[in-house]
Parts: C-alpha cells; structure tokens; sequence
C-alpha cells in the first residue's frame, strides 16, 4: 500500500511542478517605449491524497486510492523600471503593511547603491 500511495502523491506533485514554476510568481517581462513591466504573483497551492487496502476473500490485493491539487494565481503587483529606477506598483486597492513595506524596497536598494556608487576617491 505504501508504494502505491507513494506513487499516487509522486504524481499529484509532478503535475503540480508542470502547473506552477518560477514564471508564474515572476512574470515575464513587459517593454512598453522605456518602461519594463515586470507582473508579480502570488500562488497559493494544495493538494492532498491518500488511500488503502481494501478487504478480499482472494489472494490478489486491491488497493483504492485518489488524490487531488488546487493551484490559486492571483497578481499583486508589478515592478516598474524606468531610467535605471525601479518602483512597485500595487494591484490592490488597499495595500496591506506587508506590501507597502515591500513596495519600499526597491527604493532603499536604489539609495544604498547610490552611496557606494558616488563615492569620491580620495588622493
């Protein structure tokens, strides 16, 4: 039974692999004149399987099983790059504090490079 309940979850994850790769959370990009879009994800997955033997009056074993995934994609965002600044622009009317606090990362990257980049040699 294991081997058969093992090959049943093997399957429901390698289904869920083809639905879901890295291109789904991060999108491909989209140029529009000087602008590159890049969509944002979120994805949200389950599954959840199992199964048994069921009883027989026969030497042969019978085993019944089932297994099932849910794959939910919603955009939140997208990442804006324009003259070498990047910016995030949410897609929900209220941004929640996780995502304000996301959309300043971009910014704070911007001005930590900044200050290495500026520097004066000094002589």
């Amino acid at each position: 039974m294991a081997k058969q309940v093992s090959e049943l979850l093997g399957v429901t994850m390698d289904r869920i692999k083809e639905m879901v790769d890295v291109d789904t959370v991060i999108g491909t990009p989209i140029t529009v004149g000087d602008v590159t879009l890049i969509p944002i994800s979120k994805v949200t997955c389950g599954f959840a399987g199992g199964g048994t033997d069921l009883p027989t009056k026969s030497e042969k074993e019978l085993f019944g099983g089932g297994s099932g995934a849910g794959v939910s994609v919603t955009p939140i965002a997208m990442l804006c790059v324009r003259d070498g600044h990047t910016s995030v622009l949410p897609l929900q009317a209220n941004p929640t504090a996780t995502d304000r606090l996301v959309s300043l990362i971009p910014d704070m990257v911007d001005r930590v490079s900044d200050l290495f980049v500026n520097k004066e040699p000094t002589a």
